[in-house]
């Protein structure tokens, strides 16, 4: 176990698939380029050659029909989408065909595609640059959707996805790729579908996802000195979700808060709060609540910017209200 940064340790993930599986393959614009997507990619056209390592023009249609054909014929493409706003244009690939074939075969066959999209947040990105949109694809059945808040994670789950046989989709957002952790040299796998606690404790549940969850173990811990002992729950995966290790906490919380890096009206928020109501709704001490991202499109202005991304201080305070209600 070393220090390594979530960029990086998507780097080695490509890098160890690659050399396990020749039948893996990266695509995506730039992706050849020595600086490498933010150095995700970095130095793997040098290693694999740019027969599997592929620079595709800024037509994302084309990139993801691409993939998908690629894989029918037996490769396990990785497809890099740098703005997942930008993603969009692909969807008619990925809803009707990427997300469907082992369903219409009857799982005769496989879809073994990985598709990378980045999420920008900071330094003025936009409203075309920023858009998280985890909750759609996990609304779709057939698409597993991994939105990593670790180095370790996205190593492990990466692996995971691009030895395996389903269509998923990465949700990466651009904040964490500087961030580290220890994460292990070797190949491993971290499964879809189970999440992990990363703070133990007993008055409130916190479901964080993705980003969030940094931002919620930093409210946790600003509360802590006021006798409020908060659980911090990661779900790592959104399809398949770790429904019964939420349940688990809550048993022993019975107060539930959700935060999600998407907007709120929709989200996976109000799916994650559904589920707990209609199972424990009457066990609960509190109604549960859901600190999202505002209804409305990211402000260019830095300074508008910062008031419309939740802080640690807010998230703290929602806390408090919550637990001494």
């Amino acid at each position: 176990m070393r220090e390594l940064s979530y960029a990086g340790a998507i780097n080695e993930a490509l890098s160890q698939a690659m050399e396990l599986c020749p039948d893996v393959v990266v695509m995506g614009q730039l992706v050849n380029y020595k600086s490498g997507i933010f150095g995700t990619t970095s130095g793997l056209v040098d290693k694999f050659g740019d027969k599997r390592v592929l620079d595709f023009p800024v037509a994302e249609s084309l990139m993801t029909s691409s993939a998908i054909g690629a894989a029918v014929t037996g490769m396990r493409p990785v497809l890099v989408h740098q703005r997942q706003d930008f993603m969009i244009y692909s969807l008619d690939a990925i809803v009707n065909w990427m997300s469907l074939w082992r369903f219409k075969s009857n799982g005769k066959y496989s879809m073994p595609v990985v598709i990378r999209t980045i999420v920008g947040k900071g330094w003025g990105q936009g409203p075309q640059h920023s858009k998280s949109l985890h909750a759609w694809f996990s609304h779709m059945p057939g698409l597993r959707v991994a939105i990593p808040a670790t180095a370790y994670d996205i190593k492990g789950l990466m692996l995971e996805a691009i030895l395996g046989e389903n269509p998923v989709i990465f949700i990466e957002n651009r904040s964490l790729f500087s961030m580290k952790d220890r994460v292990p040299q070797k190949p491993y796998r971290v499964r879809f579908g189970k999440g992990i606690v990363r703070r133990a404790g007993k008055d409130i549940t916190v479901v964080a996802i993705g980003s969030m969850v940094h931002t919620m173990l930093k409210a946790a811990e600003l509360v802590a000195n006021e006798s409020i002992d908060v659980e911090v729950i990661d779900p790592r995966t959104l399809n398949p979700l770790d429904t019964p290790l939420i349940f688990q906490s809550l048993r022993k919380t019975k107060r539930l808060l959700v935060a999600d890096p998407g907007w709120e009206s929709g989200g996976v928020a109000g799916e994650i709060i559904a589920r707990a109501s209609m199972a424990m709704g009457r066990d609960l001490l509190a109604n549960p609540q859901r600190i999202t991202l505002p209804d409305s499109h990211t402000p260019m202005s830095q300074t508008l910017e910062a008031e419309y991304y939740p802080s640690a201080e807010s998230a703290a305070d929602k806390i408090r209200q919550m637990v001494r209600s």
